[in-house]
């Protein structure tokens, strides 16, 4: 027997009445009859409060990580509340720039830069180009100069392991990202950028996980910067992102000024001079609780101890439960205020016996066929990974707000998939 689901998991201006759930305004049954499921559900005022948030508690530069979720409605938004965008491809950038934001406004990351995605963005004279690895390095030789010059970070490794899950760990000496501080690595990394004319190095850059509750990893991270920075006449320092969310009953995570502020207590305490610009690139703590999506079900089985329930999305538009073992809620749309008794294993349609969104969920005793279910806190990773594993088209993207429903982007058909096709 599970409680209603809590509140503090729904976005900021959801409100549940007896047979509905009402977000921005927008009643989520009248829109998964109006757009059918799947469906993503995003709560633009969550989005504004959020990109603010980070706005207000990190200084000019602070940026959106675009990977947790970007379409052009989205790259808008986070530039119109006062971010810049973090994009960590040539796809990424490609689209933020189809978005209209501008070059000046956009932050380009990535382990593996392709000669052609570094041309193109020192072309644009993108914001900064965060750089990884020596090979990028040489490849900025040849394409930067004083006539066509490029701001810089340097991504280090400063040897700090974040708990949270091994495939989400980037700070650690074992990583495929950045320089390593210990090994002498950054430093020989910055004594290089610092030769080429026209590489202006602002300063470093470290990002040491991702679902990262506890403030004690970025606070070693900060000390091992202020030792490594001590000499540099660097004038910015980023902290990545990584902030976790809460996902289901009982957890809890640090608000995006709580983390702010734990950040720039400890850049005074290292002795950080006051005048470096502290950055950091939230993603999920932007997005995650803003999103919930929607499916319906199709079938329920009962197989010995066990009952599954299916729905008709799956692994290809939420594949963090089978990547990370990531945990999530469920709660049926038309009995939201309801006690929850049923326990049952919330899978997809997927042909994978792996295809499991939530292995015990726990829904209202007359949630059945036909039943409409939303998962809260679906708002990162969920699109941005989305597949077509099975050929299944990938759903509608709902933003809603003072009671309109904006699509943003369309359901995919299988003529669109069927497009790729070369005779």
């Amino acid at each position: 027997m599970a409680s209603p689901v809590s509140t503090s998991l729904l976005p900021d201006t959801a409100v549940l009445v007896d047979d509905d759930v009402i977000i921005g305004g927008v009643s989520l049954r009248e829109i998964a009859s109006s757009f059918a499921t799947p469906l993503f559900v995003y709560d633009e005022a969550t989005l504004r409060a959020r990109c603010r948030e980070a706005a207000s508690v990190f200084d000019q530069g602070v940026a959106f990580a675009s990977k947790s979720f970007l379409c052009r409605a989205m790259a808008r938004l986070a530039v119109e509340e006062g971010l810049c965008i973090d994009v960590a491809t040539g796809g990424e950038l490609d689209l933020v720039l189809r978005s209209g934001v501008p070059a000046s406004r956009i932050i380009l990351h990535g382990n593996n830069k392709s000669l052609e995605e570094l041309e193109r963005a020192v072309a644009l004279c993108v914001h900064r180009i965060v750089v990884d690895n020596f090979d990028e390095i040489e490849r900025l030789r040849a394409l930067v100069s004083l006539d066509s010059p490029i701001d810089c970070l340097v991504r280090v490794t400063p040897g700090v392991e974040a708990h949270t899950h091994e495939f989400v760990r980037t700070g650690q000496e074992d990583t495929k990202f950045g320089f390593s501080v210990e090994s002498g690595d950054a430093r020989r990394a910055v004594t290089l950028l610092n030769a080429i004319p026209g590489v202006r190095l602002h300063g470093v850059h470290a990002h040491i996980g991702s679902q990262i509750f506890e403030s004690a990893a970025y606070l070693e991270t900060i000390s091992i910067l202020a030792a490594f920075t001590k000499d540099d006449p660097f004038d910015e320092l980023c902290v990545g992102g990584g902030l976790g969310v809460a996902y289901v009953q009982g957890e809890s995570a640090p608000s995006i000024t709580q983390w702010g502020n734990a950040i720039r207590d400890a850049a005074r305490n290292a002795g950080i001079d006051s005048g470096v610009r502290l950055l950091a690139e939230p993603g999920r703590a932007i997005v995650a609780q803003a999103g919930v999506t929607l499916y319906l079900v199709g079938a329920v089985k009962p197989v010995g101890a066990r009952t599954y329930m299916a729905v008709d999305g799956g692994m290809s538009d939420n594949p963090r439960p089978v990547l990370y073992g990531s945990g999530y809620e469920a709660f049926d749309i038309a009995h939201p205020t309801a006690q929850r008794p049923q326990a049952v294993r919330l899978v997809g349609k997927h042909c994978e016996s792996g295809d499991v969104l939530i292995d015990q969920a726990w829904l209202p005793a007359d949630t059945s066929v036909g039943s409409v279910i939303a998962t809260p806190v679906t708002g990162a990773y969920g699109y941005s990974m989305a597949s077509n594993y099975n050929r299944v088209p990938r759903p509608t993207v709902l933003f809603v707000r003072d009671g309109v429903v904006r699509e943003v982007l369309r359901r995919e058909t299988f003529d669109d998939m069927a497009r790729l096709e070369v005779d």
